[in-house]
């Protein structure tokens, strides 16, 4: 605790951050809470949870006699976030802003503010572990395989990790909920967010049609034939069976269509039916805007494992880094639905070591 003067703690009336802040608290720490509100382009009654999420984050500090900041990043997001996500849609890829989100936003526009406030360190309440080798920061997977969120940290720097504290990284989601129970924190049983990182849960095309105008265009199997017409390709993502509207189709069998591949060229959404056609099946990927967590691209003389979504299991691959910039990726098995756009994030076994940005597959 020596070097630790004061923690601020990111509240966002959860109960995963409230938890941290009762942990930190009960290890003697001085603390202090922030709370983080960064949209308000459209927020209203049907969207905006920033109203009730303040109020428990209020509740939750007031009852662990914390201080609570608030502060708006609004701008801040639109710029480094939002605008991005917008850029990448428009490119017919599929972002993931909560990574870009983390980076921009948590640990920078947070963490420089933290210290503003007087902090040493920042703690947040995401499912990861961190520990320190030769002076420095190693991300590792929160134990809880089930809600381990390293995949959404792998793109910060050292700097960025050098004074974070992942409280409940050593604990299982119902320890958690458990905990606040115990502690009768009003959040106990709040469900998790969900939606777009701190945008909130909304009709998501609907919300992009505010921002992008849609460019409509035919629907094709993956032989040539139109069957159908699109809304435009920003609507659509590698592996999608809902929303493609073309339902039954005349000569054609009953099985589900899949969106197989989106021609950007020709603005052509084309697709095939089911769940494991060949075209959704890709053994190596090329990725560029690498980060590597330890400052340094590893080894490629050996194999990894690496996610190219959130929820899945960690794959055995190879890695060539072809610039310091961009990689090619090989998996020893092929991989379902890869989507440009997305984060390829590679581990070795418990460690993140990084990764970067989904270009293309083969």
């Amino acid at each position: 605790m020596s070097n630790v003067h004061k923690i601020i703690v990111a509240m966002s009336g959860g109960v995963d951050s409230s938890v941290s802040a009762l942990l930190l608290k009960q290890q003697g720490y001085q603390i202090e809470g922030m709370f983080m509100k960064n949209w308000e382009e459209d927020d209203n009654e049907q969207y905006c949870s920033a109203k009730q999420d303040i109020e428990d984050a209020q509740q939750v500090c007031d009852l662990l006699n914390i201080p609570l900041h608030k502060v708006n990043f609004s701008s801040e997001y639109w710029e480094n976030v939002f605008e991005h996500f917008l850029q990448e849609y428009r490119a017919g890829r599929t972002p993931n802003p909560d990574i870009l989100c983390n980076k921009e936003i948590k640990f920078k526009a947070f963490l420089d503010y933290a210290y503003s406030l007087g902090a040493s360190h920042i703690a947040t309440g995401h499912y990861a572990r961190l520990t320190h080798k030769n002076n420095q920061a190693v991300l590792l997977k929160g134990k809880d395989n089930n809600k381990d969120q390293s995949y959404f940290l792998h793109a910060l720097s050292q700097t960025q990790l050098a004074n974070v504290f992942f409280p409940i990284g050593e604990l299982d989601k119902p320890d958690v909920r458990k905990l606040a129970h115990q502690h009768n924190l009003p959040v106990f049983n709040k469900k998790d967010s969900t939606g777009i990182c701190f945008i909130g849960e909304r009709k998501f095309n609907d919300f992009l049609k505010q921002y992008l105008s849609p460019q409509p265009g035919s629907i094709e199997t993956d032989t040539g034939e139109v069957i159908g017409a699109h809304q435009g390709l920003m609507y659509y993502t590698i592996g999608q069976r809902k929303g493609i509207g073309i339902g039954g189709t005349k000569n054609k069998p009953e099985n589900p269509w899949f969106v197989l591949e989106k021609d950007l060229k020709r603005n052509v959404l084309i697709v095939g039916q089911g769940l494991n056609h060949p075209l959704l099946y890709k053994k190596q990927l090329t990725a560029s805007q690498l980060n590597w967590i330890s400052g340094s691209a590893p080894d490629t003389s050996r194999s990894y494992q690496a996610k190219i979504r959130y929820r899945q299991i960690q794959e055995p691959c190879r890695l060539t880094i072809t610039s310091p910039d961009n990689m090619q990726v090989v998996f020893e098995k092929s991989q379902r639905a890869v989507t440009s756009g997305q984060s390829i994030v590679i581990y070795d076994n418990e460690i993140c070591l990084g990764g970067g940005i989904i270009l293309d597959a083969a």
